[in-house]
């Protein structure tokens, strides 16, 4: 059982806000997810400033900020971060250079997230604990989501937390389980695709990027992924565009979508959603089986 959680602001009022509505968001789910949390923020200037890329790692040596800067061309001032398990990289070249970078100087360490508008954090702990490590209440920025997990088929460790980001600036949360992974996994290796881990969820984002990387929008990529993949599942997925949810065509794994005139928002369970500003105003639904909902920024 996990737990799924996300934000996208249309009024830029709202922005400074992101993070503590995310905050009170993840409340409402960490009961079903009290083992791990991962978040995804988008727009934070002060995490990811204008005109750097921003690569969140797992098990970073100390040093690495150092010795990637060493290794970029022209040796940029690298920064890095340190926010409980995560660390952050950030530098002014492109998100593929840095990530690059980061493997060639440390192989051992994990990139968890890449981009210019995107900033990821992964950790294991209680949700309501994880977010005071994060800092979550203090984000600004225009779209985040959260993902609470309470592990059932491998360790609790942080490189098993959601969000799963293998593109640039894309992420995506599972709440479910695909049956045919390990088939599609094969598929995408006769392909070039390379993984991190065993993990279902993984396949779907690594699915879902090389789609968008083909010129797929989220919508088409999410109809092509309902296609191949067999299993019960409530997927949201996030790009610098804007993000997207669907459903298997049984939707038995639960999901809401709020949406309103300054914002859109869904979760796992409407309490999640109960405290957003003018949810009185927004129209609630359940999202019907096998559609794909898309908002654009």
């Amino acid at each position: 059982m996990c737990g799924i959680i996300g934000l996208h602001l249309r009024d830029p009022e709202l922005h400074p806000m992101l993070g503590a509505l995310l905050d009170d968001m993840l409340c409402g789910v960490s009961e079903r997810g009290p083992d791990s949390v991962g978040v995804a923020v988008y727009g934070d200037e002060r995490r990811n400033p204008p005109g750097h890329a921003a690569v969140s790692v797992l098990r970073a040596p100390g040093d690495l900020d150092v010795a990637v800067g060493g290794l970029l061309p022209g040796r940029p001032t690298v920064t890095a971060t340190r926010v409980g398990d995560t660390t952050v990289l950030t530098a002014p070249v492109a998100a593929e250079a840095l990530a690059a970078a980061i493997t060639a100087a440390a192989p051992e360490s994990l990139v968890v997230g890449r981009g210019d508008d995107l900033v990821v954090y992964k950790g294991v702990g209680h949700p309501s604990d994880l977010a005071v490590t994060y800092g979550l209440r203090e984000v600004h920025g225009w779209q985040g989501l959260a993902h609470t997990r309470m592990a059932t088929e491998s360790a609790i460790i942080p490189e098993g937390c959601h969000p799963y980001s293998v593109g640039p600036n894309q992420c995506l949360v599972h709440n479910g389980s695909f049956s045919n992974h390990a088939t599609v996994r094969r598929d995408l290796m006769r392909q070039g695709v390379s993984f991190d881990s065993e993990n279902d969820s993984e396949v779907g984002a690594r699915f879902v990027a090389a789609c968008l990387a083909e010129g797929d929008d989220l919508e088409k990529a999410l109809l092509r992924l309902g296609e191949t993949f067999d299993g019960f599942y409530t997927l949201l997925v996030t790009t610098d565009e804007g993000f997207a949810v669907v459903r298997d065509e049984i939707a038995c794994k639960p999901a809401v979508i709020a949406e309103h005139p300054r914002w859109v928002a869904m979760a796992s369970e409407f309490r999640a959603l109960a405290d957003l500003p003018g949810i009185g105003e927004a129209r609630v639904t359940e999202p019907d089986p096998g559609k794909v909902y898309t908002w654009q920024r």
